[in-house]
């Protein structure tokens, strides 16, 4: 079953050195999306941006390779992947020999795909790389709100509103403030958060406090972004709206979900400091 709690989180783990493409563990992404609401046709468009700064293999004399992967996987694919088990396939090329750099690159990009179910895009950087700079979000922060709050979790959408009276604004709002917990083990998963869209001024107070109730809440972070993303949606009802999460790594991998009501609207992957 493809589910988190029959996925290697968790699990006391045995770490292979080679290649073994068995070891993704791809999770339904229906079940979630079910839960808040989202039908098909997709009501977003958007992408899953996994860094990984822990890649290494063989070349064919026996001496190392580095790299840094950026992966980009498709909103529309039927599975997510569980990052544990994305750690445990990437360091099973830590001593696997290969041709080039390309010959790997086509090994990602296969079984990546097979694993979510579409394709995935696969770039590989030099480890000596400028490519990945740094910069904050853009936006306007909100966390210096005076706001007294004392709700965690779960999340709570009642808080979200707009002022429909008010003139249509197009404005991008960022939070440093964003945490949520993995769903099998309990770890926390600390983000920031850009909220950009076309319409009703959304109550920024109200919008921090939603936020924070992510605090204790446990959802993976591809699901909390949609849940986001469906509840501004549903309670503010923007013209236009982008939801992006740049999350902290773990396990060398970070995770950076982007959703859309706008197609062809793709981020950069810029880390941001906490990175």
């Amino acid at each position: 079953m493809s589910t988190p709690d029959h996925s290697p989180l968790g699990k006391a783990t045995v770490y292979a050195d080679r290649y073994d493409p068995g070891l993704l563990f791809p999770i339904p992404r229906a079940a979630k999306r079910n839960e808040i609401g989202v039908g098909m046709p997709l009501p977003f468009h958007g992408t899953d941006i996994w860094n990984a700064y822990e890649l290494s293999w063989l070349d064919m004399r026996g001496k190392p390779q580095a790299a840094v992967a950026e992966f980009r996987i498709p909103a529309s694919t039927p599975n997510i992947i569980e990052s544990k088990s994305f750690k445990l396939y990437l360091n099973g090329f830590a001593q696997e020999p290969l041709a080039s750099t390309a010959a790997l690159r086509a090994l990602l990009q296969q079984d990546l795909t097979t694993a979510a179910g579409d394709v995935v895009e696969v770039i590989l950087h030099p480890a000596r790389t400028a490519a990945h700079t740094f910069t904050d979000l853009a936006g306007e922060s909100i966390d210096e709100l005076p706001v007294a709050i004392d709700d965690y979790g779960p999340p709570k959408a009642d808080y979200l509103h707009a002022d429909t009276a008010a003139a249509v604004v197009e404005e991008t709002l960022v939070s440093d403030l964003l945490r949520s917990n993995c769903p099998v083990t309990g770890q926390p998963d600390w983000g920031s958060v850009q909220i950009a869209y076309r319409g009703a001024p959304i109550d920024r107070e109200g919008l921090l406090r939603y936020l924070v109730s992510f605090r204790t809440h446990s959802e993976f972070h591809e699901q909390c972004v949609e849940r986001i993303f469906m509840d501004i949606s549903a309670r503010c009802a923007p013209e236009r709206l982008s939801v992006y999460a740049r999350y902290t790594r773990r396990g060398g991998l970070d995770i950076n979900p982007f959703r859309s009501s706008v197609p062809g609207n793709v981020p950069d992957n810029r880390r941001g400091a906490r990175q």
